[in-house]
């Protein structure tokens, strides 16, 4: 045999080996990668089972009105079932033009009143003016009212009202991104059906709610979504409005629904406190004055916002700012009155002589000949029936109130039935209905002298009826479905159940145990749905419900099932040290603190107080560790993450309910949706410090090399001063810096280098992740040659004199191979993946959030070193810190657990018009930027500065991920069930349910994160690193 062979055979063995161990962990990752998605599937599961009993639906009834079939007899011998004339009341308009101003609220309406600490008129003030005035000047020809929306005060759940008169329910709040065909009796069905010409124009959300209604060549709808873009709707409605309005198109239409988008716009682009809104109001202050030059008699004029807007521009709560709309009607007819003791001016504010939204119903239907919408709660408005002048028509307002209260004691009557209800649901209105009746009978007894007096106490008799009515149907509407939420909680707390074992109860690779896990639920979950669709197939029964329960259930079952062969590695996970104790103390104080809406409104300074805590007692510890290096290294990281929570805390968005006790910091000011100019700034200054701070933590343990080279000195620099650039041209486009620029060149600019930017993070950063070899450098010290023994001669006399020349017998000096960066070569590697994410997370983020988000990212890898520096690296310290760390950077990148601080502008960063799925992921990423930002980063947890062959790492990474999950479990856990149990609570709307629904999306965010970026990224770093070094083992 030669001399080579030995080794050469030893070599492949080595290599095969290698090979072997690197498929083994590709398939036991795959298998960890598939679990947690089963885990994904079991929280969405429990999520729709819970939500779908939760958010309330009401039973749609498919009745329709009839011209001919009136709900009660009618007096003075009119003839209903002629829509010429009037199907059930004489009509006072062929023709009608209802304009929507998109958040019109009630105060850009009526002139500024100064007020203490108030005593200034805003940029939305005295804009306006028309309404006003002709109300007031012109008393017989127009009115204006508050016109109270119910919440949630979106636009789709608004039209919906509008047009059919109905309450809205949680269901619908979902629905805003895309509207799906209203199928109850509405306004514009019967239009259709009447026979009449319906135009629209502007907001396309008209056509998915009643496709197929308009006049295909006359109606232009136009793209609502874009908040960005102030005028294209509006010049759009202008555009084709006034041609309808010639005489020589009088023939062409008979309706014209025109939305204006621009007041709305403009409010979520940069407040109502601003020059663009006072623009805005001034324009359709102009557009309703040509309108009206343009009216003929029989034309009505309705002008209306579908809801308010807070005092940033934002809506879709419950505020008082967000409910107050505006109504206003005029007619040259002069048909409008004042009830007796009503002044002729408007109310001077909202809180005077409000009106439903869903009053417009009714008193649409009557002025224009048509039939009340089957399931209209509302009742008519009284200027529009009472009369003009002094001689006032209470016969005729009280025969208007008793119609519409008996289509509503009809209606009521077959939603009872519909949903078998007993006597006792409806007794409060039943001897309300028989108490109006007796007063309307009264009228025609009464004496001429006492008509007013008794016609007046009948139609106050159905107004009280009919508010009665409104309370009933609004306690109707809020029952829960018990069993569906029951099976939600159920789910939910299984899934946790799982989770809390597999992160703290086996004592053993986890990696190892997955695969037995992952056969046994799913396995589990596809015979429950199969069972559970059997069982569905019952008369009566949700099959949707079944299926998912089943599956769920019987998986979740399964798989701790499948836990009963490992039973000798598996202990009870609960805490064992100090910080396990910690972690689930703060977690347990969180979830019980949820149950009060004082901790919920102030979470953030909750969080705030909780991490600071965590960082001065991480500083302690770290300055209690023997090693001066660690000691060191743990201390500055702590103060370092204690600097950075202190100064995020100087961001903030406050929610209504902190007032007066807050200020907003995140915007220009708290009445403003843009950023001040010194906070241009802030992008420039992340630019600069963010790759050099980053680049620090990969130099101290030499690992900036190669791959870390280019993304972080060169590629991450370079996105982070283009996203700087992007936010210069959105504030010159903002602030028209350059007037006589092309209109739409500041927007493309814009657009481009904000897709320059996404294809640097996920193109170029994916791609350098993946095919990125560890960041390390080796280097080969060459040995300084010894110097050879010097040769003696041989001296005869010397009898002890050498016979040889000694050769030199010490072994040769060899060459030495230095390898820099290989203590952290698993960390820095992974931690390229958070470095591609964060240029992405930075772009859709304003400047503000993106100095917080920063912040955040520093705070990471203070996190990393202060664990490695306390030997913390098992315990659950990390992945829980940074749950709280992503929950508390939420709210400093301008955030709250409510629905109006959405920054839905943010789906228009990379485009000009929405587009699915991309603009909704876009409004995602900046809503969850900082809870997906670190769940990528929990890996790095485990990896950061272990060696490159270290044995069980997956197994450990998994119960990292696991551990994070768990924390935001808890939480969603906690709301759901609190809000299940403070389902009548006053602020359930306002306060639970955000919390509620925030807590769940956020845990199907991390999931998913947690699964498919960070584990699957978690791959190629370990393949990466194992096919330089070698696999454990060998």
């Amino acid at each position: 045999m030669e001399d080579g062979e030995p080794q050469s055979s030893g070599s492949k063995d080595l290599k095969t080996e290698n090979e072997r161990l690197a498929v083994q962990f590709k398939a036991q990752h795959g298998l960890v990668v598939a679990f947690f998605v089963l885990l994904l599937v079991f929280h969405a599961l429990g999520i729709y089972l819970f939500c779908s009993g939760f958010l309330l639906s009401r039973l749609v009834l498919q009745d329709r009105s009839a011209c001919a079939a009136p709900p009660v007899e009618l007096r003075y011998g009119y003839t209903p079932g002629s829509p010429e004339r009037g199907c059930w009341h004489p009509k006072s308009f062929d023709k009608a033009v209802v304009i929507i101003v998109d958040a019109l609220r009630y105060d850009f309406t009526v002139p500024f009143q100064p007020r203490p600490g108030d005593e200034h008129p805003h940029h939305f003030h005295n804009a306006l003016p028309v309404l006003y005035e002709t109300s007031a000047q012109q008393p017989n020809n127009a009115f204006l009212r508050p016109f109270i929306a119910d919440p949630p005060t979106t636009t789709l759940q608004r039209l919906k009202g509008l047009t059919t008169g109905t309450l809205p329910t949680f269901i619908d709040a979902g629905s805003n991104f895309a509207g799906t065909a209203i199928d109850e009796d509405n306004l514009v069905e019967q239009l259709f059906r009447a026979g009449k010409r319906v135009v629209h124009l502007g907001d396309d959300t008209w056509h998915s709610l009643f496709p197929g209604y308009f006049e295909p060549n006359l109606t232009k709808p136009y793209d609502s979504f874009n908040v960005w873009d102030l005028h294209t709707v509006d010049n759009g409605v202008n555009e084709h409005i006034f041609p309808l309005l010639e005489p020589s198109m009088q023939g062409r239409w008979d309706v014209i629904f025109g939305h204006y988008l621009g007041v709305d716009h403009a409010g979520h682009r940069y407040g109502p406190d601003h020059p663009a809104m006072n623009d805005k109001l001034k324009q359709m202050d102009g557009v309703i004055r040509q309108i009206i030059d343009k009216l003929d008699d029989e034309t009505l004029l309705v002008v209306m916002g579908d809801h308010g807007m807070d005092v940033k521009g934002d809506h879709g709560g419950e505020s008082d700012d967000e409910v107050e709309a505006a109504l206003w009607m005029y007619s040259k007819k002069g048909i409008f009155g004042r009830g007796h003791d009503v002044p002729s001016e408007p109310p001077a504010t909202p809180k005077e002589r409000p009106v439903g939204q869903i009053d417009l119903v009714p008193t649409l239907a009557f002025l224009l000949g048509l039939q009340i919408p089957f399931n209209n709660l509302g009742q008519p408005i009284e200027e529009a029936f009472v009369g003009p002048g002094q001689n006032k028509d209470y016969a005729n307002l009280a025969e208007v109130s008793r119609i519409t209260a008996a289509q509503i004691h009809r209606y009521q009557t077959e939603y009872a039935r519909a949903r078998g209800l007993n006597d006792s649901a409806t007794s409060t209105t039943s001897n309300l209905w028989r108490e109006a009746n007796e007063r309307y009978g009264a009228v025609h007894a009464a004496e001429r002298v006492m008509s007013d007096l008794v016609e007046i106490n009948a139609y106050n008799a159905y107004v009280a009826y009919q508010t009665e009515n409104l309370r009933i149907c609004r306690s109707l509407w809020a029952r829960f479905d018990l069993v569906s939420m029951s099976m939600g909680i159920t789910i939910l707390f299984g899934s946790f159940a799982i989770i809390a074992i597999y992160a703290h109860g086996i004592a053993a690779d986890r990696s190892t145990l997955t695969p037995l896990l992952l056969g046994w639920g799913a396995a589990g979950t596809v015979a429950g749905a199969i069972i559970g669709a059997a069982v569905g197939l019952i008369p009566d029964v949700s099959l949707a419900q079944t299926s998912s329960f089943g599956a769920a259930a019987i998986g979740i079952i399964a798989t701790l099932v499948g836990l009963w062969p490992a039973r000798q590695v598996l202990r009870l996970p609960v805490p064992r040290t100090f910080w396990g104790g910690l972690c689930m103390l703060v977690t347990l104080m969180l979830c019980i603190g949820f149950a009060a809406n004082s901790f919920t409104i102030w979470e953030d300074e909750q969080l705030l107080f909780l991490l600071t805590t965590f960082g001065v007692l991480m500083l302690g510890s770290s300055l209690g560790q023997p090693d001066p290096e660690d000691r060191k290294l743990g201390a500055a990281n702590a103060v370092s993450f204690l600097a950075a929570t202190r100064l995020s805390s100087l961001s903030r968005l406050c929610r209504e309910e902190q007032m007066p006790h807050c200020r907003s910091t995140y915007y220009a000011s708290a009445t403003s949706s843009t950023s001040a100019s010194w906070q241009l700034g802030i992008p420039f200054a992340v630019a600069l410090i963010l790759p050099s701070v980053i680049k620090h933590f990969f130099a101290r343990t030499r690992n900036y090399n190669g791959s870390a080279i280019i993304w972080i000195g060169v590629a991450l620099r370079m996105g982070l001063a283009l996203i700087a650039g992007f936010w210069v041209l959105d504030a010159a486009d903002d602030g028209e810096w350059f007037p006589r620029a092309p209109q739409d060149a500041l927007k493309t600019s814009r657009v481009v280098v904000a897709q320059v930017v996404l294809a640097l993070a996920f193109a170029a950063g994916y791609a350098t992740y993946i095919w990125a070899s560890p960041p390390i450098t080796v280097k080969t010290e060459e040995a300084s040659p010894e110097q050879p023994a010097a040769s003696r001669p041989l001296d005869p006399e010397d009898p002890h004199s050498d016979i040889f020349t000694p050769l030199n017998s010490s072994p040769q000096p060899r060459s030495k191979l230095i390898i820099f960066g290989y203590a952290n070569t698993h960390g820095t590697r992974y931690f390229l993946l958070p470095c591609a994410w964060i240029l992405a997370l930075q772009l859709v983020q304003k400047p503000m959030g993106q100095g917080t988000l920063a912040l955040c990212m520093i705070s990471i890898l203070n996190i990393l070193e202060i664990i490695d520096a306390n030997g913390l690296r098992r315990s659950p310290l990390g992945p829980t810190l940074l749950a709280l760390l992503g929950s508390y950077y939420f709210f400093k990148t301008g955030h709250q657990a409510a629905l109006a601080s959405i920054q839905w502008e943010s789906a228009f960063v990379p485009l000009k018009t929405i587009q699915y799925p991309w603009s909704p992921i876009m409004v995602a990423l900046n809503t969850f930027g900082a809870q997906i930002l670190c769940a990528i980063a929990v890996p790095a947890i485990s990896m950061w500065k272990v060696p490159p062959k270290q044995p069980g790492l997956l197994g450990r990474v998994a119960g990292a991920m696991a551990t994070h999950m768990l924390f935001y479990a808890a939480i969603a856990v906690a709301t759901v069930v609190e809000a299940a149990w403070l389902r009548r609570h006053l602020m359930l709307y306002r306060v639970f349910m955000p919390r509620m629904l925030m807590a769940i999306t956020a845990l199907l965010i991390v999931d998913f994160v947690g699964a498919l970026v960070a584990l699957v990224g978690v791959r190629f770093s370990i393949v990466s690193v194992g096919d330089v070094f070698g696999w454990p083992g060998t």
